[in-house]
């Protein structure tokens, strides 16, 4: 700072003034890097429902009928055939649309782009790249069915055995 002689008040100066900005320029940004090194500390964490859960007792599901009361819910059909109970997952391999269950075609049709599958799940129309996935299924000590989304499989003969048919 400089005294102007005429007046006696103080004045900045032109250096005095860069100076200034400079440090309150790095003050800003030391002060933005903090925020960004404590937020570094902290998860990144999606809160998502499980997996897993649980679907009735086996006599819930009577044979020969595909079982949609999990469709909305959690986006699975239950199966009983001949074979046992598996969980289909319904989500159409395309591009993720929800099949529908036309029981007069005995197939599942996706709405969106004309994808058929079996009860099985295999693809017998449409642009769909594989078949319907499984998901593992088992029973629990209490005697409910547990499903687990997190393990499918979609490719004979992995998917016609346990843990993704439930013998009864």
């Amino acid at each position: 700072m400089s005294e102007d002689l005429l007046t006696g008040t103080k004045r900045l100066s032109r250096r005095g003034f860069f100076s200034a900005i400079a440090w309150g320029a790095f003050t800003a940004y030391m002060l933005a890097l903090g925020a960004v090194l404590t937020r570094f500390f902290y998860p990144k964490i999606l809160y998502e429902p499980s997996q897993k859960f649980r679907a009735g007792v086996p006599d819930d599901y009577p044979k020969g009928i595909v079982n949609e009361s999990l469709k909305k819910a959690q986006r699975v059909w239950m199966i009983h055939t001949e074979k046992g109970i598996y969980s289909l997952i319904a989500i159409c391999t395309h591009l993720g649309c929800t099949p529908n269950w036309f029981l007069e075609n005995n197939r599942f049709q996706c709405p969106c782009h004309g994808s058929n599958f079996t009860l099985e799940g295999d693809v017998i129309a449409g642009p769909a790249p594989q078949p319907l996935f499984r998901a593992k299924i088992t029973l629990a000590a209490d005697g409910k069915i547990q499903v687990d989304k997190a393990i499918t499989a979609n490719r004979p003969p992995q998917r016609d055995e346990a843990p993704f048919v439930l013998k009864v």
